[in-house]
């Protein structure tokens, strides 16, 4: 089986779970977080509803600088409802759905690099950075993205396993 093949597959089980998740985000709240050094709900539902679009960028970029020496990042509106949350999301599935499918395997294996200030934090195949800093990260913030949700009483849905509201998924 082809890695693209994998990551399609990977990408449509991923979607559905984050879907869920983001069904479930309080309006109104985006201000909230837990603690003064967390991350405001806001950011965090945003960030689980974008990052399948990172996929899109590891396959035509080469590089990217988190910390351009000009400061020049962009700071898009964070979505507000959880319509806005959900179009976020199917939009960052389609580009990653169509990058992947317009893709090789050969081109997975080349270099891509993460730099902050011009210096290289990673440098890895593309495919580690798919698998690490998209598949894996996401689960990492959808996993925190259900403490928030408890905490703001909100349902839990099941992701990988039963949840405390929902039973078996």
């Amino acid at each position: 089986m082809k890695m693209t093949e994998l990551f399609l597959a990977e990408l449509e089980r991923e979607a559905a779970v984050t879907h869920a998740a983001l069904a479930r985000v309080p309006e109104g709240r985006n201000d909230w977080k837990p603690h003064e050094r967390s991350m405001p709900l806001g950011n965090l539902a945003n960030l689980c509803a974008t990052m399948f679009s990172w996929i899109e960028m590891i396959l035509a970029m080469d590089e990217l600088d988190i910390a351009p020496k000009d400061g020049q990042r962009p700071h898009p509106d964070l979505p507000k409802t959880r319509k806005e949350l959900a179009a976020a999301l199917d939009d960052a599935i389609a580009k990653a759905r169509k990058a992947l499918s317009s893709t090789t395997d050969d081109h997975l294996l080349t270099e891509w690099k993460l730099l902050a200030g011009g210096k290289i934090m990673m440098q890895a195949p593309r495919h580690i950075f798919i698998r690490d800093t998209v598949f894996n990260h996401l689960a990492h913030h959808r996993g925190q993205l259900t403490v928030y949700l408890r905490l703001n009483n909100a349902s839990v849905p099941a992701i990988y396993g039963p949840s405390a509201d929902e039973g078996q998924p």
